[in-house]
């Protein structure tokens, strides 16, 4: 080894064990406040875990009794009892209140938002629908679909567009037909023609054994001879 490397070699060991022994002093002078440190970060760990088994568990098992019962008034339309309940279960809103923390508390905002655009309340509708926030592909395309819904019965066309835009993308085969129809028909009345076809080609094309599928024909004809006029 030349007398060079060597001193370098040397030098950076040196620095090593400089380092290693600022680091020891540290913990030394430090221990007191590093072990209150680590130990306060494994009480907020521990208090997470202890929340969640104790207290957020049994409310999740709770709240999915509790919206199945209003999820039956919602399957035969009964949109009211659905969000208020019957006097002796709760509805919608009373799981929003009491569970609203809970995955059920916030898929009953997705069902109360549904339920007040059947009831004619659209603005409402809008509030939970947008409140609303799910993982699951299907619902929250369609929660983002009905809040195009509301917007369209409130004469907001515009805004209805783009939600319908986001409803309608990806390629999932139950909810991107029929958002792509309910644009293409609202592009039609905005006569933005074009658009509309390109989106009636989108059903031909990608998604033809969808109910949608099966009648696009006649969209693309009549749209055709509103371009061709």
């Amino acid at each position: 080894m030349s007398k060079i490397k060597k001193e370098n070699t040397e030098d950076s060991f040196e620095n090593v064990e400089s380092a290693l022994t600022k680091t020891e002093q540290f913990i030394e002078n430090n221990q007191k406040r590093i072990s209150a440190v680590v130990i306060a970060i494994l009480i907020v760990v521990g208090g997470y875990y202890g929340i969640k088994k104790m207290h957020l568990q049994p409310k999740e098992k709770e709240a999915q009794e509790s919206i199945f019962f209003a999820q039956e008034y919602f399957a035969v339309d009964s949109f009211q009892l659905a969000l208020d309940g019957d006097g002796s279960r709760l509805g919608f809103l009373d799981i929003i209140d009491d569970y609203g923390f809970t995955d059920a508390g916030n898929l009953a905002k997705y069902y109360a938002g549904i339920c007040y655009l059947n009831l004619g309340q659209f603005e409402t509708a809008i509030d939970y629908l947008e409140d609303f926030s799910g993982e699951d592909q299907i619902i929250s395309k369609i929660a983002i679909g009905a809040i195009g819904d509301a917007y369209v019965e409130l004469g907001n066309k515009e805004e209805a567009l783009k939600y319908y835009q986001d409803a309608a993308e990806g390629d999932n085969e139950f909810t991107a037909p029929v958002y792509l129809l309910k644009l293409g028909e609202l592009q039609e009345e905005l006569e933005m023609h074009e658009d509309a076809l390109l989106s009636y080609n989108t059903i031909k094309n990608n998604f033809k054994n969808s109910n949608e599928g099966r009648q696009i024909e006649k969209y693309i004809s009549r749209v055709e001879i509103n371009l061709n006029k």
